[in-house]
């Protein structure tokens, strides 16, 4: 979906529509899923959030002052459902224990597994930008963190990458 068409649709769905406000979620649905799913390793805890979203995005869309960033936005919801959603559970789970996406998509199976191994501060993040194609400025806006954190840790979170894979003592 280009800018002009998703611009419209939000247009749309500001004034209530409800079927320009299906369109527009489920064009972002795989998205709104890695998201979750790099958060919260679960897929029950990740379609949750995406519900959640959903229903506080359609409730609050009056509240959206620029429509150009209505991604960014959505994508805000989503991530502080994702820790509410942490914080409610707060258990600890072994990596074993996750249970593997309902479907295949086309996400690459190798980085999730490497993701995995990540802690979520790092995870998020390298979702945010490799996975999502944010750049640095807009994943600042969505964690509120500082531009020079998402720079750190994407940073981190490749030298971890690199040693989770290359072990060590580097490449072999």
């Amino acid at each position: 979906m280009q800018n002009k068409e998703t611009e419209y649709l939000v247009r749309k769905a500001k004034s209530r529509d409800s079927d320009a406000f299906v369109q527009l979620m489920q064009f972002y649905m795989k998205d709104m899923y890695k998201v979750a799913l790099a958060i919260l390793m679960n897929d029950e805890d990740a379609a949750d959030a995406i519900q959640d979203t959903i229903l506080i995005c359609w409730e609050k869309i009056h509240s959206l002052k620029q429509i150009q960033y209505f991604q960014t936005w959505m994508t805000r919801i989503l991530i502080n459902k994702c820790y509410d959603i942490r914080k409610r559970n707060k258990r600890i789970t072994i990596l074993d224990e996750y249970d593997e996406p309902a479907y295949e998509d086309d996400y690459n199976l190798e980085f999730k597994e490497a993701l995995s191994t990540l802690s979520e501060k790092y995870r998020s993040i390298m979702t945010l930008f490799y996975s999502e194609g944010y750049h640095i400025d807009e994943i600042a806006k969505i964690l509120k963190i500082p531009k020079s954190t998402v720079q750190t840790r994407l940073k981190r979170g490749r030298e971890k990458l690199a040693k989770n894979y290359y072990g060590e003592y580097g490449k072999e």
